[in-house]
């Protein structure tokens, strides 16, 4: 069978659902529809063609590398390649040598996620996630600026806003539902709602518990940024929800056991990611480069590391063994 657990096509499929987690080749499908609707409606196939060009090579080069077949088969190597594939014709112009830039850059993604797995996962029980996406990105992108043949395109993070501090904004409820959906198109880089409506459609399709953790995620979000005035501009764009929309499935659904608790603490990390998302946008901006899936990597990290072992370091029984110790 074309979709059978061992094809090729299989794997790419469900490289693309693994960006929210979802082993699922039908999933990805929806999220290639996605991401193919957003081409067509802007007429602008970049990213359509570095999608799948990302998760072919990124698959490709994990099991050229013997790479652990099982993980292979689910798409855990592939959907760092898939972001890597849409993320660089996102922000560089398109010409011969940005297709190199996506092939090695997408075969890069599998060596780093192979690398993150070996330490990071193996050490501290931590999962890569999208961080050898958002380091392979972020290395590309400002290697971009030293070559000739690659033109950096796109608005670079900008620390001035037009939002006059102190003003109060509230979308109308039409825009208020396409901004709720942008947030989690924009995972893919796709600011079309259309798209944003696919890709939630999907992510029930493999899980209603990520389906519903997916819009809890993007609602936290947009009703945050709005209590905390951020740039109007900004959040209608979706670009403070789509790192939340990932902490919310992560942490409640994927990597700890669901429960009340869970779903409080996650409601945290939630929250969180948007004001780490608000730090990102300021300490990336001179570097002009966008912070991608950095504020959930790091978020999911931090509130995934304590797992059960929810205690500080235990600075009175150091301090008492030191004394003792004198």
């Amino acid at each position: 069978m074309i979709l059978g657990k061992s094809s090729f096509l299989s794997s790419c499929l469900k490289g693309a659902g693994q960006v929210f987690f979802m082993e699922n080749a039908l999933t990805g499908a929806l999220f290639f529809l996605a991401i193919g609707y957003a081409s067509f409606a802007t007429g602008v196939w970049a990213t359509a063609i570095g999608a799948v060009l990302g998760v072919v090579v990124a698959t490709y080069t994990a099991k050229i590398l013997d790479c652990d077949e099982a993980s292979v088969s689910s798409g855990l190597f592939g959907f760092n390649g898939i972001l890597v594939g849409v993320a660089l014709p996102t922000f560089i112009a398109v010409s011969p040598q940005l297709w190199l830039y996506v092939i090695v850059g997408a075969a890069i993604s599998t060596v780093f996620t192979a690398a993150f797995a070996a330490t990071l996962t193996k050490s501290w029980g931590i999962p890569g996630s999208t961080g050898p996406f958002v380091l392979t990105a972020w290395l590309l992108l400002a290697g971009a600026y030293s070559f000739g043949s690659l033109q950096v395109i796109g608005e670079a993070p900008k620390l001035a806003s037009d939002y006059v501090l102190g003003q109060t904004w509230a979308p109308a409820p039409l825009e208020f539902v396409e901004i709720f959906f942008r947030n989690i198109g924009q995972v893919y880089l796709l600011g079309d709602v259309v798209s944003g409506v696919i890709v939630l459609a999907g992510i029930f399709i493999a899980s209603r518990p990520a389906g519903i953790a997916a819009a809890a995620g993007s609602l936290i979000a947009l009703v945050i940024a709005i209590i905390m005035k951020a740039d109007p501009a900004v959040v209608a764009q979706g670009l403070y929800g789509f790192s939340p929309v990932l902490t919310a499935i992560a942490v409640s659904v994927i990597f700890l056991k669901t429960s009340r608790n869970v779903v409080l603490y996650a409601g945290l990390a939630t929250v969180a990611t948007v004001f780490v998302q608000g730090a990102f946008d300021v300490i990336m901006a001179p570097t002009g480069l966008p912070s991608y899936t950095a504020p959930y990597v790091l978020t999911m990290y931090l509130f995934i590391a304590p797992k059960k072992l929810l205690a500080p370091h235990p600075h009175k029984a150091v301090a008492s063994h030191l004394t003792s110790d004198k």
